[in-house]
């Protein structure tokens, strides 16, 4: 596979991203709450297609020789690691509040997205690490068997679908950046032979549909959970550092 190949790919997997948001889900928002009124299930069709694939390329032979093609294609150009994708994972979470501090207003309120953030969070944390767990698929350097599926790519594109859904009213280019970021995140956990093509197509998925359905979720959260201390509520979402892991958390002040 060429190098143009498998930056064909990678541009491609980026706007079928994009493309899925044709449908969306629709919620309505007033001084009180987020109210559902309308879900079409045609949006969740190509993440779970992406799942589907890497789970499906756990044990398909055709697949797990494209796996090893890409990756000897990649090696073949590596001259050293960079480490960047630890820090680009993060990168469309972090620039969504970013934007806000810049004055470029969202779709919702910071205390909205801070719970959507959290949730979907919590949704791709627990799918992503009970795949770990639960499946043996040893990593392209061989140093574990978790490879399955990429935590890095899941984090990435569940940013870049929080991005996406908050400020693609405001321009295309908001959805295009998160995008190109996360899908870079994906190339360079191959690049860095930490990961399969699989395994980043899987984490993709699991990403977006774990915002997906944050989104969906989040009228009834609101509602169970906020609606009757929504004047007395506060709550912040705090990055922190411990034991080389980086992560956010949700402080809620009622």
């Amino acid at each position: 596979m060429k190098k143009k190949e498998i930056l064909s790919v990678f541009l491609l997997f980026m706007f079928l991203s994009l493309f899925s948001q044709e449908n969306e889900i629709v919620v309505k928002q007033d001084s009180v709450s987020l109210e559902k009124s309308k879900i079409n299930y045609k949006q969740f069709i190509i993440p779970s297609a992406l799942v589907i694939y890497g789970v499906v390329g756990l044990e398909s032979h055709q697949l797990l020789d494209l796996n090893t093609e890409v990756r000897e294609e990649i090696r073949e150009h590596i001259d050293k690691k960079l480490t960047i994708d630890d820090f680009s994972q993060y990168a469309p979470l972090v620039s969504i509040y970013a934007l806000d501090g810049l004055g470029i207003k969202s779709k919702h309120s910071f205390k909205d997205k801070a719970i959507i953030t959290a949730t979907s969070y919590l949704i791709m944390g627990a799918v992503v690490n009970t795949l770990k767990s639960t499946t043996v698929s040893e990593r392209p350097d061989r140093t574990s068997n978790n490879s399955f599926p990429s935590g890095h790519t899941a984090t990435a594109f569940m940013g870049a679908e929080l991005l996406h859904q908050e400020y693609k009213d405001k321009s295309l280019w908001y959805s295009l950046s998160g995008y190109a970021v996360a899908s870079a995140t994906g190339f360079f956990r191959m690049y860095n032979n930490r990961h399969w093509f699989s395994d980043v197509a899987a984490g993709a998925g699991i990403g977006m549909l774990s915002t997906k359905i944050a989104y969906f979720l989040y009228p009834y959260i609101n509602k169970l959970f906020f609606k009757e201390n929504l004047t007395k509520t506060k709550i912040s979402l705090l990055p922190y550092y411990g034991n080389k892991e980086v992560g956010f958390g949700l402080v809620s002040k009622f």
